[in-house]
């Protein structure tokens, strides 16, 4: 392709090439439905159980799926076609939202399942989460591969600010209004995956599945210190200072700003993850990435100690803006590392190792959190979690030196 043809392409606005629109309309319908799901759930469980354990409970029973299933989701995105995949995620998701309906109409619904759904769901999200990802390379061209990473992060962004406060608005209204919407939505995702077109390239595995071809994607990191430097340090990170589980807490008994408020809690890390996301659209990182997202790391440390103490509301929202502002240069690098250092026959392997490690954070993180609030308090819960963040940063500075010296996260190096 000539200078001029590529220049042509990278300058064509994304939401002219068709598939791109249909996998940001998943994204962002489908991702919104999970936000505004966990919030209604959380805080219909704390109503129900006013137990901080029982909300911790809910990060733990959406680990296992991930923590089982990753791999065999990662490898079959890789050995099968992936829009199929995703197809049957939507119709097992659709099957959770009526379950969850059907709970909330009952007069005293039993806790245990609404973990039951849950687990379920998690099971869905396992397998769409690589797969949708490593849709991403094969459906868009290549020249513009990287304002198309950056969209579709920010497509997830968009759906974690607005589907926590849609949420949390709506269930003025009613739990059932809620997961109606979440339908809704669900039922969008679906119709655009039947929408999407055949990706240019074939799956790359050929041959039966081993235990070697369910661990590539290990190895492949594994022989990859700047990989494996992002990955090891967003598990840590995500599994420390997930205070996700401690907001219904913070909300009701804390700020005392109730549902709505809560919220806007749940929203306020995306919309300082948004605003990041957009100012990184136009001014990527071109130089010191590794320092930068060591930087960026470390300040979602220091906002989560301050929101820790924090008892105005006003200030609190702000501390958890700072949270996501931070976070995202790990997301955005983290995103932009794998798709470019990975051939496509491993892209699905990878991405999987990649969520495995967000999940196993994230949930095993609200565990964490929910238990540490039960032995140190909700205040102390929170702290800790920061101060072990920022303890973090310091030891992957030291542990992984490549990763300090990454300088252009786009910059792609040829697989061995």
């Amino acid at each position: 392709m000539t200078s001029t043809a590529v220049a042509s392409a990278t300058e064509t606005p994304l939401f002219r090439i068709a598939a791109f629109r249909y996998l940001f309309s998943i994204r962002i319908a489908s991702t919104t439905s999970n936000q505004m799901m966990a919030v209604v759930v959380g805080w219909q469980i704390y109503d129900l159980t006013n137990s901080a354990l029982a909300l911790g409970m809910i990060g733990l029973v959406q680990f296992a799926a991930p923590l089982l299933l990753t791999l065999v989701a990662g490898e079959m995105a890789d050995r099968y076609d992936r829009r199929f995949i995703i197809r049957c995620c939507y119709a097992v998701q659709t099957i959770v939202m009526f379950g969850l309906l059907g709970l909330t109409l009952l007069p005293q619904p039993p806790v245990i399942a609404f973990y039951l759904l849950l687990l379920l769901n998690s099971f869905a999200r396992t397998f769409e989460g690589p797969t949708l990802q490593s849709l991403v390379t094969t459906l868009v061209p290549g020249e513009m591969l990287s304002r198309a990473v950056a969209a579709y992060a920010s497509s997830g962004r968009i759906a974690m600010l607005s589907g926590p406060m849609i949420g949390g608005f709506i269930y003025e209204f009613g739990a059932a209004t809620d997961y109606l919407c979440c339908l809704i939505l669900i039922s969008i995702a679906a119709t655009s995956s039947f929408m999407l077109p055949k990706p240019k390239t074939k799956v790359g595995i050929r041959g039966k599945a081993s235990l070697r071809t369910l661990l590539a994607g290990y190895g492949f990191i594994w022989a990859n210190p700047i990989l494996l430097g992002v990955l090891s340090l967003d598990l840590m990170a995500t599994f420390f200072g997930g205070l996700t589980a401690l907001l219904p807490i913070y909300a009701r008994d804390i700020l005392h700003i109730d549902a709505w408020g809560f919220g806007i809690l749940r929203s306020a890390p995306s919309i300082g993850a948004l605003t990041m996301g957009i100012v990184l659209a136009h001014y990527p990182i071109t130089r010191h990435a590794g320092k930068v997202m060591l930087g960026g790391v470390g300040l979602y440390g220091v906002a989560t100690v301050m929101f820790a103490f924090s008892t105005n509301p006003i200030l609190s929202v702000l501390c958890l803006f700072l949270v996501g502002f931070g976070d995202v240069f790990s997301q955005v690098i983290r995103h932009t590392l794998v798709q470019t250092r990975t051939p496509d026959e491993m892209r699905g392997r990878v991405s999987a190792v990649g969520s495995l490690s967000v999940n196993i954070g994230g949930q095993l993180g609200q565990f964490e959190a929910g238990v540490a609030a039960a032995l140190l308090g909700t205040v102390g819960a929170a702290a800790f979690g920061g101060f072990a963040v920022l303890i973090i940063v310091a030891m992957w500075a030291m542990l992984f030196p490549d990763l300090r010296k990454v300088e252009r996260p786009d910059e792609k190096v040829a697989s061995a």
